[in-house]
């Protein structure tokens, strides 16, 4: 990877970053199909508007902007180590892996309003994440050319074995559970429980942590891993503990939110223009922004009702948005 000066002072685009975030979170609050006032809602803990914003309008912003900080993140860490900008959990099948262990749990009934029950699903959808990845780490390593294309045709064919898997299963249970699932998998900010909640920002919190801790040595592998050997990287520790972080994310984010993808390729494509390569910078940056985009794509689907009669998934959204830019960027790079 080419290595390029940032192009402007990173704390100016680090605080912009941040005002994106809380315009993006105030506008999530006060938007919406019923029109209230914010500051009614903040005085009285009785009226209509107070229901509206803290019980039905807050938990599923802050949903958005964990989710989309968790796969922000995981885009920049995953094109980090493949050294490909192209790398993102949608598209190298983690998703997939995930939403197929996610849905053996909730058919399997581990789902639940508390946070033991509520923290179980993620724990199977990182086991299919994890698995995901090892199948395309796997099937890459067997596959001829370079590294960075066998992993992303290797994802691809993962993501067609989880969704086959996935429609297998809808196969053998009641209509009205498919029609759930299938509900789930398209991808809504809708927020089950609070219990769900909280276990979703306890994981994506940890498995966030780790990533931000080998910001470092991601940025030394850029150098190949013999040299980064060389400099006292433990390359295969630090790739293992960085896919493990990622499936950890991206599983707990999949087992509430459904699929939603290219949020880790349009957010890390955009910061990597504004600071240039530094996954020190990207990291943070991408947490902060990352929140900000899911909210606001999850604002364009809510204010599509107005039009529709009916609100599309945020997941529909960031494909319409991320789908042409991959395929700009594939074409570029090709």
């Amino acid at each position: 990877m080419t290595r390029h000066a940032p192009k402007a002072r990173p704390l100016p685009i680090l605080a912009g970053c941040v005002v994106a975030l809380l315009l993006a979170i105030v506008l999530g609050v006060g938007f919406g199909t019923d029109p209230v006032s914010l500051v009614t809602a903040i005085r009285d803990g009785a009226s209509r508007d107070h229901d509206i914003v803290f019980e039905v309008r807050l938990p599923r912003v802050l949903l958005g902007a964990v989710a989309g900080a968790g796969l922000s993140i995981v885009g920049v860490a995953l094109q980090a180590l493949l050294r490909n900008p192209l790398a993102e959990p949608y598209v190298l099948g983690v998703s997939g892996g995930s939403a197929l262990g996610a849905t053996i749990a909730i058919l399997a009934g581990l789902s639940g309003a508390t946070v033991v029950g509520a923290s179980l699903v993620p724990i199977a959808a990182l086991a299919g994440g994890a698995g995901a990845t090892a199948l395309v780490h796997a099937f890459a390593a067997a596959a001829p050319g370079s590294r960075g294309t066998s992993v992303l045709l290797s994802g691809i064919v993962v993501n067609a074995i989880a969704s086959a898997a996935i429609t297998f299963v809808k196969t053998l249970v009641m209509p009205s559970k498919a029609q759930e699932l299938l509900f789930w998998l398209m991808g809504f900010l809708d927020v089950p429980s609070r219990a769900s909640l909280i276990a979703l920002a306890i994981y994506v919190g940890l498995g966030v942590g780790i990533l931000l801790l080998d910001a470092a040595r991601l940025n030394v592998l850029s150098l190949g891993d013999e040299a980064a050997e060389h400099l006292g990287v433990r390359v295969r520790v630090v790739e293992i503990r960085t896919l493990l972080a990622s499936s950890l994310v991206v599983g707990a984010i999949v087992s509430v939110t459904g699929l939603i993808g290219f949020v880790g390729l349009i957010v890390p494509h955009v910061l990597r223009r504004l600071l240039g390569p530094d996954t020190r910078l990207l990291m943070p940056a991408s947490v902060v922004l990352g929140g900000a985009a899911l909210v606001l794509c999850d604002l364009v689907s809510r204010a599509s009702f107005r039009w529709l009669h009916t609100e599309p998934p945020v997941g529909a959204v960031t494909a319409l948005v991320g789908g042409p830019l991959f395929l700009f960027l594939l074409r570029k790079r090709g």
